[in-house]
């Protein structure tokens, strides 16, 4: 896609930038002349060079603040430089989870997971909050803006079916709770910002093909997994980019909806039979 400037002057705050669903967000944004603020964290270093090499090559607005958004007090003083360098803030993409796949780390009482439990909750759920509480002063200057809760379909599916092998206890029940902050952040911040939330299904590089999990299971589980998905494949970062793009620039009589965007995977457990024939003559 071509650079435009629909955007120029929006500033957007945008976390896990790095991985391929928020790069892909990312992207969508500056091209269309938007300034990026992204939160930065230790955990994939290479994937935060790549990140900063192509947003500067590619000429992007961009500013990368280091921040551990688990901490309230680290998340106020990113938002206290937004405020100091820009003043306003338009848009908050919510993309910040963490969740631990069954097939790659078991069960939970085992010794490597002890901390898996609460840092499920404190990525997925409490990092959440945190952004959206320091962020609503600006949020709220800007008289036209939007935010997006990012979360999974582990919210309904749980530890069950295919998916018992991807989503576990703790990241399930996590991202339950995102629904209720949707709800209410959309009753506190109306009438002139938005808040909405997409619940993403299987995806390259979240819940799909180029995740650790994913290589881990044989085609078998693979393909269940893609079998109970209607449309008979996985999604693309581009795809779902776009679509929370929409939401937030474009969808503009929409707040307080929870849409799963998930290829009909919720659908897909229940798929409709044929029409028998009947007994009637």
């Amino acid at each position: 896609m071509l650079k435009t400037d629909e955007l120029h002057g929006r500033v957007v705050l945008l976390p896990g930038a790095c991985r391929p669903i928020g790069r892909a967000i990312a992207h969508s944004f500056a091209r269309r002349g938007a300034t990026l603020v992204v939160p930065i964290y230790p955990d994939w270093p290479q994937s935060n060079r790549e990140m900063e090499e192509q947003f500067s090559q590619a000429g992007y607005d961009y500013l990368c603040l280091p921040s551990d958004l688990t901490s309230s007090e680290q998340t106020a003083a990113l938002l206290a430089q937004v405020k100091d360098r820009y003043g306003v803030l338009h848009y908050l993409i919510n993309n910040i989870d963490r969740g631990g796949m069954p097939i790659v780390h078991g069960p939970y009482d085992q010794e490597v997971n002890r901390q898996q439990w609460q840092l499920e909750f404190d990525t997925t759920l409490k990092t959440k909050h945190h952004l959206y509480h320091h962020s609503f002063d600006l949020l709220s200057d800007s008289q036209d803006g939007a935010v997006i809760n990012i979360s999974s379909i582990a919210a309904q599916v749980g530890r069950s079916g295919p998916a018992s092998l991807l989503f576990s206890d703790g990241y399930s029940a996590a991202n339950r709770g995102i629904s209720s902050f949707t709800k209410q952040w959309a009753r506190e911040l109306a009438p002139a910002v938005r808040v909405n939330e997409v619940m993403l299904g299987l995806f390259e590089g979240r819940h799909g093909p180029g995740t650790r999990g994913w290589e881990l299971m044989d085609k078998t589980q693979q393909q269940e997994l893609i079998g109970q998905t209607l449309v008979g494949r996985t999604g693309t970062p581009d795809e779902a980019a776009e679509f929370i793009y929409y939401l937030a620039v474009s969808a503009r009589y929409l707040t307080g909806a929870v849409i799963p965007f998930d290829g009909g995977y919720l659908l897909g457990a229940c798929q409709a039979r044929d029409m028998p024939e009947g007994i009637l003559e």
